[in-house]
């Protein structure tokens, strides 16, 4: 009895340190290392299609956006966790281009150290732009955040509206990732 106790304490006194030091935290950057560029449809379009990546993973957010903010850490991890294997994501803001300065600490607070975008034109020339690249039955309708999913060829594999955690996105770049490398001929 008396040992089930000190297994008891034990564990109420060194899990919580173990789960905390297991967190992955999010590390912020210098905001004036936060890279943010302007871009319409169009560019996007000719980014991922000049991309040289296995997988293009493309997230429209802004920062007013609740479901954007609370998915953020999943897609900063995944672009991290997958780079090396070939994906390249295109974090774009649709937040006013005049919104450059909570754009960047934002950002800054997230940790993104890669280029991030702002969208440059008017919201419906965006979205159908981007909706003329997809080949898939659902067409975006400017709901965000938006998440497109593209091949190494730069053809639409998977698209989805509202919030995902990083169990989804990781899921969805991993089933691109093995699919280009299976057709290749080498191994993920």
């Amino acid at each position: 009895m008396m040992a089930l106790r000190r297994i008891c304490v034990l564990g109420i006194l060194f899990c919580p340190g173990f789960l905390l030091a297991s967190c992955e935290r999010t590390v912020s950057v210098p905001i004036e290392n936060v890279r943010v560029t302007p871009v319409t449809g169009a560019d996007i379009r000719h980014a991922v299609q000049d991309s040289g990546a296995r997988a293009v993973l493309v997230n429209v957010w802004a920062t007013w956006c609740g479901p954007c903010r609370e998915e953020f850490p999943g897609l900063v991890r995944v672009a991290r966790q997958y780079q090396g294997q070939g994906l390249k994501v295109m974090l774009v803001s649709a937040d006013d281009d005049t919104d450059m300065a909570p754009v960047k600490k934002f950002l800054a607070a997230e940790g993104v150290d890669f280029p991030a975008y702002i969208k440059a034109e008017k919201d419906q020339a965006f979205i159908d732009t981007l909706n003329k690249q997809g080949t898939l039955d659902k067409q975006w309708d400017g709901a965000l955040p938006a998440t497109f999913l593209y091949d190494a060829s730069g053809k639409l594999h998977d698209f989805w509206e509202g919030g995902a955690t990083f169990n989804v996105f990781q899921q969805k770049v991993v089933e691109v990732l093995g699919k280009q490398a299976k057709s290749t001929g080498g191994s993920s």
